[in-house]
């Protein structure tokens, strides 16, 4: 059984395919198209479905989409505030320059919510007969009703799906915060075997991750985008405006909260303008947001700990993507272990969504008429619905590692490089001439294997450098035309993580900080951020060899088992997906080498590597222009 799933409503476009409980594929819109998030979140683009994406996932699968048995869309239509959707006829209003003007009334949140209805509900046809030109060979032969069957999944179900359906635990806790979905803008589940018990919710207007974003756009940043910023640039500041985002955060009985109205530029003055100067003002509006953000999701977490019983915690949506909070969580010590969805985001929502559904279908034993009436129930949560018709507790994937986008063989690569002239070589051993360049401070873009999925580089789409010298952090930022004041983030390996930094074990997805060990921090000044922390990824050799293998030479040859890792792009533009993209990177960056495959590319003909030679010689420098 194969079960598409989709995310398109907002931003972060996506696809996943699932196969009989196997995740086997996802990717991003934007990998494919070059369009940052794939989308901008506004009610006339949610028509776009991520048809690359699902090209991609149905094409590594070997099939089309006619041979797909569900798709789960994750976003439900009906559970928008204002939709009337049953009965034999759909009726959204849509004469919006009335309702600009004079707004919705009713249940409406916004006088755009009927267009971005419209687009939802009639996404299966769209799916059906709107791929690009290019793409139209794998989506024929279907139709609006199939053959397929379509199932639309409440967007916070499939939030807390994708954290808690891939984890490492029988049951947990879950948390889901992030923007909006529907109506809920943060949702508590309880999570056993294959299923999610709803233990309540908050909703809009009511949302820490809309706060985020409207400080991210107050700050001169882009919102539903640059929010990592803030959280970047809040090391950096004090929290003397604590009190203010007290006030406008207050946290209730029940899970519940409230957002008191914004109004920041009463409360703080003129926002910041995009490129204008940062000030004291703008660094201590960052941290007191970050502080008291973590404050409050601690106090939920502490409720969800009593209300749910469990020990461990798994969380997605947006804000889950925010390695300081998710830091002082763990260090708390209400949970006695966190998951986090590596695509927390939106993105993640597609492959929730088709694990859900697949879990259901799979493991449902009922008649097709019983299946009919309980879906509506268990795809809110309803936990009455779901104990009725709970399937056996079975998770035949667990997430080892976010490798599950395109690859390319080593004979796919080659006849790329042939086409465009490219001078190139092979390296017949790689790890060990990587590591000679790596140590003399030459950066480098790192091509290898199947792409990541979520918005975190891993080591398949990366730059690499070596952390030794502190200069290397802004040089990375030049070479990525990235603010000053962003940091940059280390993997170490696994085994050796604890000796660098301070509790430090398991972390594979860069979604924790961590402190510096004190006794190391002279090793490795360029990765540690102005407040002593770092942003770790640990790696192990069974999650991705070739990465371990050229950290591990990197250790041999240095004492030091800690590379940069950051994202192989360039301000604007989403992370490298094809040899193409990075051939195009590498030449229009000022990055000195591109390892891809086996194959060595760099800008001065004269300096490839003999690789044999820097493996005999490790002190052998190697001039960089």
């Amino acid at each position: 059984m194969f079960t598409l799933g989709v995310n398109a409503a907002f931003h972060d476009p996506a696809a996943a395919l699932v196969h009989d409980g196997v995740v086997v594929a996802a990717a991003e819109e934007e990998r494919f198209t070059k369009i940052k998030h794939g989308k901008r979140p506004v009610p006339f683009s949610t028509w776009e479905l991520p048809f690359h994406a699902i090209d991609f996932c149905l094409r590594h699968a070997g099939i089309r989409l006619v041979d797909v048995d569900h798709v789960a869309y994750s976003f439900d239509p009906s559970l928008l505030p204002g939709a009337t959707l049953g009965g034999p006829a759909i009726t959204i209003p849509l004469d919006l320059s009335a309702y600009l003007e004079q707004g919705l009334g009713g249940e409406w949140l916004e006088p755009w919510d009927p267009l971005f209805l419209t687009s939802i509900v009639n996404a299966p046809g769209q799916l059906a007969d709107g791929a690009p030109h290019h793409l139209k060979e794998r989506f024929a032969g279907v139709t609006r009703s199939g053959p397929y069957r379509w199932h639309f999944v409440a967007h916070h179900l499939a939030h807390a799906a994708s954290a808690f359906l891939p984890s490492p635990f029988a049951s947990a806790a879950v948390m889901s915060l992030d923007g909006r979905g529907e109506r809920a803008t943060t949702t508590y589940w309880r999570g056993a075997g294959s299923e999610l018990w709803s233990l309540g919710d908050v909703e809009m207007p009511h949302s820490l991750g809309l706060l985020y974003e409207s400080v991210t756009d107050y700050l001169g940043f882009l919102r539903s985008s640059d929010e990592y910023k803030v959280m970047a640039l809040a090391s950096y500041g004090t929290p003397r405006y604590a009190d203010e985002f007290r006030e406008m955060i207050v946290v209730g009985d029940g899970g519940r909260y409230e957002i008191a109205p914004v109004e920041l530029p009463r409360r703080f003055g003129p926002p910041r303008l995009r490129g204008g100067a940062i000030g004291e003002h703008h660094l201590d509006i960052a941290r007191s947001l970050q502080l008291v953000l973590e404050e409050r999701v601690i106090a939920l977490a502490r409720w969800l700990r009593d209300a749910s019983g469990e020990r461990a915690l798994c969380l997605a949506g947006g804000v889950a993507l925010n390695c300081v909070m998710n830091a002082r969580l763990r260090d708390t010590h209400i949970f006695d272990d966190i998951w986090v969805q590596p695509a927390a985001g939106d993105a993640g929502t597609a492959l929730g969504a088709a694990m859900w559904i697949d879990a259901r279908e799979r493991g449902d034993a009922t008649d097709a008429r019983e299946r009919g009436e309980g879906t509506a129930a268990r795809q809110r949560g309803d936990a009455t619905a779901v104990r009725e018709h709970s399937p056996p507790a079975d998770r035949p994937w667990r997430m080892e590692h976010a490798f599950l986008g395109p690859d390319f063989t080593d004979d796919e690569i080659e006849e790329f490089l042939k086409w465009t002239r490219v001078p190139y070589r092979r390296l017949d051993d790689r790890d060990e001439a990587v590591a000679a360049l790596l140590a003399q401070d030459r950066v480098i873009g790192w091509f290898q294997g199947r792409m990541e999925f979520g918005p975190r580089a891993l080591g398949a789409r990366s730059i690499i450098a070596s952390p030794i010298n502190a200069s290397m952090q802004q040089r990375l930022n030049d070479i990525k035309d990235r603010e000053d004041f962003r940091p940059v983030a280390p993997v170490v390996l696994e085994e050796e993580a604890g000796e660098w930094f301070e509790g430090a074990s398991v972390a594979p997805y860069m979604l924790f900080v961590f402190n510096v060990r004190p006794d190391r921090a002279a090793r490795i000044p360029a990765v540690r951020h102005v407040d002593g922390t770092a942003r770790v990824q640990t790696i192990r050799r069974e999650q991705n060899a070739s990465y371990y293998d050229l950290l591990a030479a990197f250790h041999r040859r240095t004492g030091v088992p800690v590379l940069i890792n950051t994202s192989f792009n360039t301000r604007g533009e989403p992370i490298v997906c094809t040899p193409r993209d990075a051939v195009e990177s590498f030449w229009t960056s000022p990055l000195d080498a591109l390892v891809i495959g086996p194959f060595f590319l760099e800008k001065r003909v004269g300096d490839v590597p003999d690789d044999t030679a820097a493996a005999r010689h490790a002190d052998e420098a190697i001039t960089v222009s």
